[in-house]
């Protein structure tokens, strides 16, 4: 159903965790993620390494509370790159191809998860029933 995008048993994880709150913390974590991921992008435009390290790693560990396990997998090696880069005094032009997948890869996760938060989402329940709200 995810596609690999989330893994259903950390994201129930903190559904349960977070409770009432769960809704209001997803929002959060959208709001971050577009501005780490516009902090990235602008970065690899102008070549900075340093400027990818924090919304990466920021990125990263947001999208591990949701279960958001390939965009944070790929978060992680954007901040890994860009780290070895600052080490060497390098530009980070190795991570171009997996920053070109941020955008997309975080949009999708996005639309995973609205579909498994929005209260008024149905699931079918099988050939020739009646979608059961969930």
């Amino acid at each position: 159903m995810h596609q690999g995008l989330i893994d259903e048993r950390t994201l129930a994880n903190a559904r349960a965790e977070l409770g009432a709150n769960f809704v209001r913390i997803l929002g959060y974590f959208k709001e971050d993620g577009v501005k780490s991921l516009i902090a990235i992008e602008q970065a690899m435009r102008q070549q900075n390494a340093a400027a990818m390290v924090l919304p990466a790693h920021t990125l990263k560990g947001e999208s591990r509370q949701f279960g958001a396990d390939t965009l944070a997998d790929l978060a992680e090696v954007i901040e890994t790159i860009a780290r070895n880069c600052v080490e060497t005094r390098d530009v980070p032009t190795e991570a171009l191809e997996h920053v070109a997948q941020l955008r997309p890869t975080f949009e999708a996760t996005l639309g995973v998860l609205d579909r498994d938060s929005n209260p008024l989402a149905q699931r079918r329940n099988g050939f020739g029933k009646r979608p059961v709200a969930l």
